[in-house]
């Protein structure tokens, strides 16, 4: 059997672990034993961060709706308990964009949320419709 020689393989790898620590600090860009360690962490961090991200833009979507809701009266919590009521399936994603680009689509959603919780708050508090839209309803 032939003799096998690991010599370019390892340089290969060695290599490979190299150029993933491009731009690091220190001797971890170029001593292959702390790059590996800095380059698995890295890749850690970039798995861990995935899910991260996702958690931050919905938070920020929130605090987007959140912002625009209340310059028409009504709070986060019950603008949504009111899109719900009212039958609106519309995720954060969108409704932050709306609220955004479109502020007259958004004022409409908002008018629709306060009227829906208005109308299914009417047996606790008879006067609720006319403090959400400000006007008497027909009896």
């Amino acid at each position: 059997m032939a003799r096998v020689k690991r010599g370019v393989t390892a340089h290969a790898k060695h290599k490979k672990v190299l150029k993933q620590a491009k731009g690091f600090y220190g001797r971890r860009k170029n001593t292959i034993r702390t790059a590996k360690a800095a380059v698995d962490r890295s890749k850690q961090y970039a798995t861990r961060d995935r899910k991260v991200k996702k958690r931050n833009f919905r938070a920020l979507w929130i605090q987007r709706i959140n912002a625009a809701v209340r310059e028409h009266g009504l709070t986060y919590g019950r603008f949504i308990d009111g899109l719900a009521k009212a039958g609106i399936e519309v995720d954060r994603k969108v409704l932050s964009d709306i609220a955004i680009h479109e502020p007259e689509a958004f004022a409409a959603l908002c008018e629709q949320a306060k009227t829906a919780l208005a109308y299914l708050k009417d047996s606790e508090f008879p006067n609720a419709y006319e403090r959400a839209v400000g006007e008497k309803r027909a009896a």
